[in-house]
């Protein structure tokens, strides 16, 4: 598992470089084009790549604290330096979404004249989708194969930078087409609203990990299943499970027999274990073992089969 961790860590790292490096080519390029040309929809594709960029490098500090063993403070390691990295980077884009919004807004109600923007933003605008079709598809592959939220999350914005960008090359086409510099500021409202979208989107979806959740509930069911399976183990309860990265913290009580020895119900419940653990990716497991039939007062926390088929 620790050979797996440090193969992972470094695949993250090594995303989070790509990402920084790529950006930031796209965003010179785009701001500067869009500043010489005078398209605020360019510029407003190139300051939402100039986020990528603070973005991946948010990641390769988030990739640097995973890397570190557990503390006396931190007893259960670092991994969820991911979850915070990813809410951190939420609240980035979401600014940059009200800025962009804010400017849409004041140039559509202006009253000063308008330019035509340069040819040259069309190329750019190509260019910037080719590019960052690939960064995305990049990051979503790698992210899915080491189970990195982070890295998903970043594909996930980046994928709708393609479609920023594609919005951005459309608006563009009717401004030349149609010969209305408004449609420029109009397409940067509209990217505005989606980069907004996609910072509550990942705000909300950071929260469940923060708030020691998990996406997939199945995860319990295969719990209950990998319990009963054991013989001399019944009724798993309290079950309890939280996401540390891209691992399980799992803790959960287990019935056996109440006469048997303590190494029988230890062995018991080190079958559990390794049970749960084919079928799940776990940080760690905590099994308590009581006597069949034992009296439990009302239990706050954890579920059992009865709640999952609520």
């Amino acid at each position: 598992m620790k050979r797996e961790e440090e193969i992972r860590q470094k695949a993250i790292m090594r995303a989070s470089w790509v990402s920084a490096s790529g950006n930031a080519l796209l965003s010179l390029s785009k701001i500067g084009v869009g500043l010489a040309a005078g398209s605020l929809a360019v510029l407003g594709d190139g300051i939402d790549s100039a986020i990528d960029v603070v973005i991946s490098m948010v990641m390769v500090f988030a990739a640097h604290i995973i890397k570190r063993p557990p503390s006396r403070k931190y007893a259960y390691g670092y991994n969820k330096a991911e979850g915070i990295a990813t809410k951190m980077l939420s609240m980035v884009i979401f600014y940059a979404g009200v800025q962009m919004l804010v400017s849409s807004i004041q140039s559509i109600v202006s009253s000063e004249p308008r330019h035509m923007p340069g040819m040259i933003t069309i190329y750019v605008i190509v260019l910037s989708i080719a590019g960052k079709l690939l960064l995305a598809l990049y990051q979503y592959r790698l992210g899915r194969r080491v189970d990195s939220k982070m890295l998903i999350a970043n594909a996930v914005n980046m994928r709708n930078d393609v479609l920023i960008s594609t919005a951005v090359l459309v608006g563009l086409g009717f401004t030349f087409v149609l010969e209305m510099p408004l449609l420029d500021a109009v397409t940067g409202l509209a990217v505005s609203l989606v980069i907004l979208y996609s910072a509550v989107e990942i705000f909300m979806d950071s929260d469940v990990e923060l708030m020691d959740g998990v996406r997939d509930t199945s995860v319990y069911n295969k719990i209950f299943e990998a319990v009963e399976s054991v013989p001399g183990a019944s009724n798993p309860h309290r079950v309890r499970t939280r996401q540390i990265g891209n691992l399980y913290m799992i803790d959960l009580d287990i019935e056996a027999d109440g006469n048997i020895s303590l190494d029988r119900a230890h062995a018991i419940a080190d079958q559990v274990e390794k049970n749960i653990r084919r079928s799940i990716d776990v940080y760690d497991i905590v099994i308590h073992v009581e006597p069949h039939g034992r009296t439990h007062d009302v239990e706050k926390f954890g579920l059992d089969r009865e709640m999952m088929q609520e």
